[in-house]
């Protein structure tokens, strides 16, 4: 199993990454909006992160609104050579925590701006566009502003988030997507209604993502649908001496050489046993068993 990931692999600016990196969305308080509950354990799980290894971290300036950007600089800036911050755009939020769709042109132009103001860069390293459902912006169009803004150097790679495969190929059409974040895990593998939003998984668009050398960036990874009677991960686990989440982490660094997991915590210890993860090496038969 290998150790790092190198995203936009063919590009003339790859970059090499940890394989396993560390979503931000559980940083802020409930609902994803506000400050941490423990702002100071907040600014410890970012640096340690990032002293254990871990080099790749995905934030958005709708988290919390725009929290989770203020702790990575407060973390970790000046930032290391090898660290990558990856963002997201294409949504935002009102005062009532609720979340709408925000991704038209202008509407893209002003979160990467803030983006690029809040976490104090002159370049973004990948940015995700969301695709939010009932959105009347067509893909096209909002793509245009982003491969736009990557011409001004705004943007260094592009990516895509929670897109089915026809708004994949659309996007693989008009210019370079070297990134796809959409749900997946062990126990969750096909699309699925969260709030009233259609949620998209990276199950329908692997082998595009595979044969088009995308990496895949799963997150809600530790989600799961299964029943108790089905809890082969649990088996695994006991044999491993490890935690369930420790093994569904493991189970998707084997999935796939080009999956990277980003999976979030606001606990320090679940940190730190997220990231020994990478210590675990499931055998041929154990992913076979699991299935």
């Amino acid at each position: 199993m290998k150790k790092t990931i190198t995203i936009a692999d063919r590009s003339d600016h790859p970059l090499r990454v940890s394989r396993l990196g560390y979503g931000t969305m559980r940083l802020p308080g409930e609902q994803v909006w506000g400050e941490p509950k423990d702002r100071n354990e907040a600014i410890k799980i970012l640096q340690t992160a990032v002293e254990s290894g871990v080099n790749f971290f995905d934030t958005a300036d709708f988290y919390g609104e725009d929290i989770t950007n203020k702790l990575i600089v407060e973390a970790l800036y000046p930032y290391r050579e090898d660290v990558v911050i990856c963002t997201k755009v294409g949504a935002s939020r009102k005062p009532d925590k609720s979340w709408i769709v925000f991704d038209k042109p202008e509407n893209l132009r002003e979160s990467i701006d803030r983006n690029l103001k809040t976490l104090n860069i002159e370049q973004i390293q990948l940015v995700h566009f969301r695709i939010m459902p009932h959105s009347t912006t067509p893909l096209e169009e909002s793509l245009e502003a982003m491969y736009e803004m990557q011409k001004e150097g705004k943007i260094k790679h592009i990516g895509l988030s929670n897109v089915s495969p026809t708004g994949l190929k659309k996007g693989l059409e008009m210019g370079s997507i070297v990134s796809v974040e959409n749900a997946f895990g062990y126990g969750q593998r096909s699309s699925f209604e969260s709030h009233g939003q259609q949620v998209n998984e990276l199950q329908e668009v692997i082998q595009l993502c595979i044969d088009n050398h995308i990496t895949m960036i799963p997150f809600w990874s530790l989600q799961n649908s299964l029943s108790e009677k089905e809890d082969k991960i649990g088996v695994i686990a006991k044999k491993y001496g490890a935690s369930r989440s420790q093994i569904n982490i493991a189970w998707l660094l084997h999935f796939n050489q080009s999956m990277l997991p980003i999976p979030g915590t606001s606990n320090l210890t679940h940190l730190t046993e997220n990231i020994s993860a990478l210590g675990i090496r499931l055998t041929d038969e154990d992913m076979l068993f699991l299935g």
